[in-house]
């Protein structure tokens, strides 16, 4: 049986930016081919593509990655019986978590002396980042409702989490109907690693195609009641920027995305349509997604100038080989065209020495003379076209057991 993997290649070009700092403020970058290049991290664009899902998706689809998973449970107790209070709520659903997931679900320690919130008044969270979907968040409020009898007695849920049917209930709860950016991004549960999700996506640190050297930016700002006799700025700064024509990459395999999301969660809905919806709203997100690291500063709001998506039935391949040796700019100035001539070239050479060629599967998004070298590799779509034609083929190979 083949497998069902989409490759994601990307040219985007950013003015002067800061979209991912590193620790000292700097835009981070990364040596490739001997040269200093402009690098965004994957996390920096996962985020970014996970931002935009509240557009493309149902919220239902969606979950929260957040140590305060107590708070997010207890919402959803309150909504199924309202006469809790919201302290019991909060106990309740932080029980719920410890035994769903084995992890320490405690008030956090004030950091201060001089915090105005009292303990006793802070929510119950993990030691780290959790991620539940709305639907996993959803089936433990059941089960703590149930559990609790109506009473709201911490005792009373207790008593009804030994039992082994609600232990095995409450951890099925956690470990099905993942959510699409779990399924997609995957989950670590540090304390129990039998409910961790393998991602289905790996997304590459965005690199430029060229050798990039950081710059700075001395800015000052005017305090605005000074008088004509009070001369000099109100404060005094420095940011530093750099500018690039980046490749992105990421690969989506097809076949693990539908185990993490299981089949046809709504009636009436084919086996195929929830990684249908998953795999076009990552191509989406992911192809009109920017960070957003100094965007005020800057204004960095650009979208890709080419994309590239390919189906391939054996393993992901990266075009990165493409950019080893750093583009010059051409005769009248740019990385674009240049860039595009390079992966233009490099694309068939490569597929052609491993037998990787398919032109058939392979789709192009592009605007602008600078990008037309790329044209003869696939079928020219825009950004609706492509996301149909790749959701339909999508959808048609997990139909058929392709």
């Amino acid at each position: 049986m083949t497998r069902t993997i989409l490759d994601v290649h990307v040219l985007q070009t950013v003015p002067p930016s800061n979209l991912n700092r590193d620790d000292t403020g700097a835009p981070k970058t990364a040596v490739y081919g001997g040269v200093r290049r402009a690098r965004v991290s994957s996390q920096a664009w996962k985020r970014a593509t996970r931002n935009a899902f509240p557009a493309l998706l149902d919220p239902s689809e969606l979950g929260v990655r957040t140590k305060k998973v107590a708070e997010a449970l207890a919402e959803r107790i309150v909504l199924l019986d309202e006469s809790l209070k919201q302290s019991e709520a909060l106990a309740l659903a932080a029980e719920t978590m410890r035994a769903a997931t084995g992890s320490k679900i405690e008030i956090p320690k004030r950091k201060s002396k001089d915090s105005e919130t009292a303990e006793d008044e802070l929510a119950p969270e993990s030691s780290y980042l959790m991620f539940l979907s709305a639907r996993q968040l959803e089936g433990l409020a059941r089960l703590t409702v149930e559990g609790a009898k109506g009473t709201g007695d911490l005792k009373v849920l207790k008593d009804h989490l030994k039992t082994k049917e609600a232990k095995a209930l409450a951890r099925q709860y956690v470990d099905t109907r993942h959510s699409v950016d779990i399924a997609l991004f995957g989950r670590m549960v540090a304390d129990s690693t039998d409910l961790n999700v393998d991602a289905a996506t790996q997304v590459a640190h965005a690199i430029s195609v060229h050798a990039v050297d950081n710059e700075s930016d001395y800015y000052t700002a005017v305090d605005d009641r000074n008088t004509e006799s009070q001369a000099g700025a109100g404060m005094i700064g420095v940011v530093d920027f750099n500018s690039a024509t980046l490749y992105r990459y990421a690969a989506l395999d097809v076949d693990h995305l539908q185990r993490n999301l299981g089949e046809g969660l709504q009636e009436n809905e084919s086996a195929a349509q929830p990684t249908r919806r998953a795999v076009e709203a990552f191509l989406e997100g992911f192809i009109t997604s920017l960070p957003t690291g100094k965007i005020n500063t800057f204004g960095h709001n650009t979208l890709p100038d080419a994309v590239i998506v390919k189906l391939r039935t054996k393993r992901p391949i990266s075009f990165v080989g493409a950019f080893e040796e750093p583009v010059i700019t051409g005769d009248t100035g740019g990385f674009l065209q240049p860039a595009c001539e390079k992966l233009a070239r490099y694309v068939p050479e490569i597929e052609s020495a491993y037998g990787a060629e398919d032109r058939s599967s392979t789709w192009v998004l592009r605007f602008g003379d600078d990008t037309r070298p790329l044209a003869a590799l696939g079928t020219e779509k825009n950004l609706p076209g492509l996301v149909e034609a790749v959701g339909s083929v999508v959808a048609d190979r997990l139909e058929s057991g392709a």
